[in-house]
Formats: structure tokens, C-alpha cells, sequence
């Protein structure tokens, strides 16, 4: 059974920081595409970041460049998401998903999400 675990999501003050964790069960995660989604209420679903299989390259969306940091440890099977310097518009439902193509907007599974709530 193809699982994703999303972890570590919270309420923090703007300027802060928190890390969130996917962890995967039923697969090598380091075999796919994974990305991280994002949903605030009222809004559609947002692709954040993505890192390939192919060569761990790196995408953001450029509301969290130079802020969000994508990262894998196949050791663990889990790929992590840096938050730092948080906005209150980045308070969403964070997703991970497998994805075909990084940012295609296809996912071919995902997690139940993590609550990200970023007041101030």
C-alpha cells in the first residue's frame, strides 16, 4: 500500500520558521518526483516546490524562493520542506504528492496534509 505522511505543520508568528516532513511507505521515494502542495481556504491548490528523481533538482514557486527549501533523505524515505521567514499568506494546507513532472499539475498520490498557519 502506497502511503504519504505529512508532519510537522503548526502555528507560528510571521517571521518564523517551521520544517514539514513527508514520509512515504510502500515505495522509495528517492524513485519520483515529490512536491509539495499548498491549499488556503477559498483558493485553488498551489504547487510550492518540487524535487526530481532524476537529479534532486530543485523548484519553488516565486512566492517562496529564496525562503522555502526542498530537501530528501532516502535513508529516511521522507523528503522535508525548510520554512523560514514566514508570511501570514503562506497559511495553508501543506501537501506532499508524487508527481509525474514537477509542477505539471498532476499528482499521482498524496497525503492527508499539514496545517500551516502564520499569523501576525
Amino acid at each position: 500500500q502506497v502511503d504519504l505522511v505529512e508532519s510537522g505543520g503548526g502555528s507560528v508568528q510571521a517571521g518564523g520558521s517551521l520544517t514539514l516532513s513527508c514520509a512515504a511507505s510502500g515505495f522509495t521515494l528517492g524513485n519520483y518526483n515529490i512536491g509539495w502542495l499548498r491549499q488556503a481556504p477559498g483558493k485553488e491548490r498551489e504547487g510550492v516546490s518540487c524535487i526530481s528523481s532524476s537529479d534532486d533538482s530543485t523548484y519553488y514557486v516565486d512566492s517562496v524562493k529564496g525562503r522555502f527549501t526542498i530537501s530528501r533523505d532516502n535513508s529516511k524515505n521522507t523528503v522535508f520542506l525548510q520554512m523560514n521567514s514566514l508570511k501570514p499568506e503562506d497559511t495553508a494546507v501543506y501537501y506532499c504528492a508524487v508527481e509525474p513532472d514537477c509542477f505539471s499539475g498532476s499528482v499521482l498520490s498524496w497525503g492527508q496534509g499539514t496545517q500551516v498557519t502564520v499569523s501576525g
